[in-house]
């Protein structure tokens, strides 16, 4: 199921902590609704590039169709693309665990799948896409002049604080070091799998801001790469203070509402301040929007938006993230909150698990992703690359369309997994039994599942003292058929589950929180007649526990 997490590693469980996926899974902080994942913060180390298929050359950008309440749609070869190619690219996103895919050329859209169980309609959390976000806002505060410039120091911003470690080293950090991550703050939270340290230190507390700013210098500003969600919350919060207290409002001022864009929800930390390293919830065509508005170099239908300045510093970077080389360069660069391949021309925001905002100038392409799992960046990218083949309309291809609408149709249809003929005698001993559970990472204190074929149902209920979890008992269906089953949990929250038995002692269930992207599968072992149950927790985010339970 798609469980809470504890921010406590000390809990005694028999978890281990291994890696920074595992850690990850520690952020729930203000959660309110069960089987809801707090977000986690960024995309983990892409693989080393692979060598990009022949491109088309760079493109000046014809003249621009502007979304109004929606994007116009067009047909691929319309906009020059492939349709059998982005069949391809939808088949790939099914191999790769992606929830939504969204491709538009020449600001039209031109192909479009959610994957099921999620569906249209369905805001997404977008985890560190957050941070290019707040970097756009800030880009937008210093064309408004609330901020002088990216060289403005850091703790002017803060002058009502006793800043701890405040050396000549700190006093030197600039916004511009906070926007492509060079502030040098002691910081752990590498781009890989070991345990971002400091980040879960930093959701702990309760005051965001303060331990950030706190934090001593491990070197000095502008030495090199080094992730750290501190750095953009510490935006928010100059955002917040310049713009009237809210980042959220001044994004819907500045950003959201010239854009169209007008549901968005957006996490705050325990001040009330937008998380400025995740917590931001779009839609995949309001994502696209904010990629066309770098596209369109700021300009958002004759006004710029964005200085165009800004969007060439994110088109030309200079900052390398420490990935490797390709062709004696860096494999991937950084600024003001975008990543960027070189070699591919390719700039992008990155969460965790593939939540990306893709921007291609040379080929006049955008493209939003949100989805369940990670896979090599350059590998999708050369896939989109090979869609477009000219910058004129193409011959229309109808057999090729409709393969692609197929192909969309089928991402939208859930696939049932296989489950066993038979269900075990053991089945009816241990429904409508309620499992008491030793104290777990994610708070499960009791567990009861009805696994009759004429009801199939779940019933959770958490840990009374923990202050981020359900006071009440959750309960849905669940799909014993090898479909899920999708409940609304709360107001923001709609989660799939669906069960089966592995061998005649042990029954699994895969539940997913379908806006959010989080996959959890709980394991539970039944013993001793099904007298006690031994259970296995595990999801996306990477937490891992093995815990006891005893019939009530």
């Amino acid at each position: 199921m798609a469980m809470h997490r504890d921010g406590n590693a000390g809990e005694k469980v028999s978890a281990t902590w291994i890696n920074r996926r595992q850690a990850t899974a520690a952020l729930l902080a203000s959660a309110t609704v069960p089987f809801t994942p707090a977000v986690a913060q960024d995309a983990a180390a892409p693989a080393s590039p692979a060598a990009s298929p022949a491109a088309s050359a760079a493109e000046a950008p014809l003249a621009a169709i502007w979304p109004a309440d929606d994007w116009a749609e067009s047909t691929p070869e319309a906009q020059g693309m492939d349709s059998a190619a982005l069949a391809k690219l939808v088949d790939f996103g099914a191999a790769q665990g992606m929830d939504s895919l969204l491709v538009t050329r020449h600001g039209s859209l031109v192909a479009e799948a959610f994957y099921a169980p999620y569906r249209e309609g369905l805001k997404h959390a977008v985890n560190s896409t957050t941070k290019g976000v707040v970097a756009t806002l800030t880009g937008m505060a210093i064309q408004d002049g609330l901020i002088a410039s990216r060289d403005a120091p850091v703790l002017d911003f803060f002058a009502d604080r006793k800043v701890a470690n405040a050396d000549a080293s700190k006093k030197a950090m600039t916004v511009g070091h906070l926007l492509d991550m060079t502030s040098g703050l002691n910081w752990i939270e590498p781009l890989s799998d070991a345990v971002p340290e400091t980040m879960l230190q930093l959701t702990r507390t309760r005051d965001w801001q303060g331990f950030v700013l706190d934090r001593p210098m491990a070197q000095a500003p502008g030495t090199g790469f080094n992730y750290n969600s501190g750095n953009t919350h510490l935006l928010s919060a100059i955002l917040a203070h310049k713009t009237g207290g809210s980042t959220l409002a001044y994004a819907q001022k500045r950003l959201f509402g010239p854009l169209g864009i007008t549901d968005v929800r957006w996490r705050k930390d325990p001040q009330g301040l937008e998380v400025g390293g995740w917590g931001l919830y779009l839609h995949p065509r309001d994502m696209a929007r904010i990629g066309y508005l770098y596209l369109r170099k700021g300009q958002w239908n004759g006004r710029q938006l964005l200085p165009a300045a800004w969007v060439e510093q994110v088109f030309n970077p200079v900052v390398d993230m420490g990935f490797g080389t390709s062709n004696g360069a860096p494999a991937f660069k950084y600024a003001n909150g975008w990543w960027s391949i070189p070699s591919r021309r390719a700039y992008f925001t990155a969460g965790f698990n593939r939540q990306l905002i893709v921007v291609l100038p040379d080929l006049d392409v955008v493209v939003a992703v949100t989805g369940r799992r990670h896979y090599p960046l350059p590998l999708f990218i050369d896939h989109i690359t090979a869609a477009v083949r000219s910058r004129e309309p193409l011959p229309a291809d109808a057999a090729g369309q409709d393969h692609l609408a197929a192909r969309i149709r089928d991402a939208g249809v859930e696939k049932p997994s296989a489950i066993p003929t038979t269900t075990p005698e053991l089945a009816a001993t241990v429904s409508r039994k309620a499992w008491l559970l030793e104290r777990n990472g994610m708070g499960i204190q009791r567990l009861v599942l009805d696994l009759t074929p004429a009801n199939p149902r779940y019933e959770v209920t958490f840990d009374s003292g923990r202050p981020d979890l359900p006071r009440e008992p959750v309960a849905g269906p669940l799909g014993l058929d090898g479909k899920y089953r999708t409940a609304q949990q709360g107001p923001h929250a709609v989660i799939a589950i669906k069960g089966h038995w592995l061998d005649a002692q042990t029954f699994q269930l895969i539940s997913r929180s379908v806006a959010d992207g989080e996959v959890t599968v709980v394991t539970l072992k039944f013993e001793d007649g099904g007298k006690a149950v031994n259970v296995g927790l595990e999801n996306n985010w990477g937490f891992r526990a093995q815990v006891r339970g005893r019939g009530e």
